[in-house]
């Protein structure tokens, strides 16, 4: 008999629209797009399949990515030149940054150096090692500050795999979940596949973005296909994205 879930859809086929809001496309300033040729083809990849609007977001990370509003606002204005010099005017490109809660992230936040997304939304990470000591203060700080903190890719942080539990306290904290939709194949492990899918079945995940890096990431989620049941699970969450960030 015919199992209804276990059609398969090419994941890029429900993205036409899509407003990615965590990317690395900013050219020279982290682990991203190297050079503006890298960013630009990393965009008319994404526009194959019907994505045209970004928000970028550069790690900010003390000691490794010590990016600032400045060098953020300097790469954009880079890339903004060459997609009118490639015909890509209709690409929107606005700009945020990934926040590593690291031992520099409170005087950035006191010193109104962070880069919050459209709407007040605030987007943090941590290490894979291990948990940041002052992740659960930051998260308060941010909170007090008027900013809504978006946990970026929660189903990546292993540590957190041993106790499901740590998510839903993390939520009720007050945390948004962002995952990659990488992390709906096995592109980073199959832990961190079903974590994302668990995630999802239990109404954890607010937002989606690619996090793209590079081409060959771009490449891998073209061919991610997905049953009917997990498209079921993450239409509201793509919905949801695009209503908060258009």
């Amino acid at each position: 008999m015919f199992n209804f879930f276990s059609k398969k859809h090419f994941l890029i086929d429900h993205l036409e629209g899509f407003i990615d809001v965590h990317n690395h496309l900013l050219p020279g300033i982290d682990d991203g797009a190297k050079t503006v040729e890298d960013s630009i083809e990393l965009i008319k990849g994404f526009n194959e399949f019907g994505v045209t609007d970004f928000i970028c977001t550069p790690h900010i990370m003390e000691n490794y990515y010590p990016n600032t509003p400045l060098t953020i606002n300097s790469s954009l204005s880079i890339l903004k030149n060459a997609l009118n010099m490639n015909n890509l005017e209709h690409v929107n490109v606005d700009i945020a940054a990934e926040h590593m809660i690291d031992s520099g992230f409170a005087k950035l936040l006191d010193e109104k150096n962070i880069m919050p997304l459209t709407k007040s939304y605030l987007l943090i990470e941590m290490s894979y090692l291990q948990a940041s000591i002052n992740f659960d203060s930051a998260v308060q700080k941010i909170k007090s500050s008027g900013l809504f903190p978006i946990f970026a890719h929660p189903e990546r942080y292993a540590y957190l795999h041993k106790n499901l539990r740590n998510y839903t306290q993390y939520k009720d904290e007050g945390l948004l979940f962002q995952l990659n939709i990488l992390s709906l194949s096995d592109y980073y492990g199959k832990e961190v596949n079903k974590t994302a899918l668990w995630l999802l079945k239990n109404n954890l995940i607010d937002f989606m973005a690619s996090d793209v890096h590079k081409i060959s990431q771009l490449n891998y989620l073209k061919k991610i296909s997905i049953n009917e049941k997990t498209l079921m699970l993450i239409k509201p969450v793509i919905e949801k994205t695009i209503y908060n960030f258009k």
